[in-house]
C-alpha cells in the first residue's frame, strides 16, 4: 500500500511534473499578456498582470486556503533577480523561471493542505467516529452516520477551517 501511494504521489507531485504543470500555466500567460499587448516580452506593470491572473487561478481551481498574490515591492525585487539579460523586461524563459521561483511556496502549501483535508482527516475522523460509537448517549447517534459521510463532513470542515485560519492570520 506504501508503494502505490508513493508511485501515486510521485507520479501527480514530482518534481518534473510539477514544473512542466507550471511550464504550460506560465506559457499560457505569457502569451496571453504578449498577445493583448503585441510585445516581445513583460514590463512590470504586465509581469504584475500576469502574477494576478496566475494566482487567480491557483485560487479558482485548487481548494484550500486563499492565496494572496505578493506585493509589487517582492514582484519588482523578484524582477530585477530574473532579469538575466538586464533589460527592464522579462522574456519568455525569465518568465518561466520568474514564475517557477514565485510559486514554489504556493504549490508546497497547497499540496500539504489537501494531503490533510483529504488523507489525513477523514482517517482520524474514521478513528474518532469508532472511538466515540461506544460512548453512552452518543454512540447510538454516531453509529448511524455513514462513514462515507461522516469523513467527508470532517474533510470538508479541515477545508473551511483551512479557509478561517488564514483570514485569521491575515489580521495578526
Amino acid at each position: 500500500m506504501g508503494q502505490v501511494l508513493a508511485s501515486i504521489q510521485a507520479k501527480f507531485h514530482g518534481k518534473q511534473w510539477k514544473e512542466r504543470q507550471i511550464r504550460k500555466i506560465s506559457d499560457k500567460v505569457f502569451d496571453r499578456i504578449k498577445d493583448d499587448l503585441g510585445e516581445r516580452n513583460l514590463t512590470f506593470e504586465d509581469l504584475y498582470i500576469a502574477v494576478l491572473i496566475i494566482y487567480n487561478d491557483i485560487n479558482k481551481h485548487l481548494p484550500g486556503p486563499h492565496n494572496d498574490p505578493p506585493s509589487k515591492e517582492k514582484l519588482k525585487y523578484m524582477m530585477q533577480k530574473y532579469d538575466w539579460n538586464l533589460d527592464g523586461l522579462l522574456d519568455r524563459e525569465e518568465f518561466v523561471e520568474f514564475i517557477q521561483a514565485l510559486t514554489a511556496d504556493t504549490v508546497t502549501t497547497v499540496g500539504r493542505n489537501l494531503v490533510i483535508a483529504f488523507i489525513i482527516a477523514p482517517a482520524l475522523a474514521l478513528a474518532a467516529k469508532r472511538a466515540t460509537e461506544g460512548v453512552p448517549g452518543v454512540g447510538k447517534a454516531v453509529k448511524k452516520v455513514p462513514n462515507s459521510i461522516y469523513a467527508s463532513i470532517v474533510a470538508l470542515a479541515v477545508i473551511l477551517f483551512q479557509k478561517d485560519g488564514e483570514d485569521y492570520e491575515a489580521y495578526e
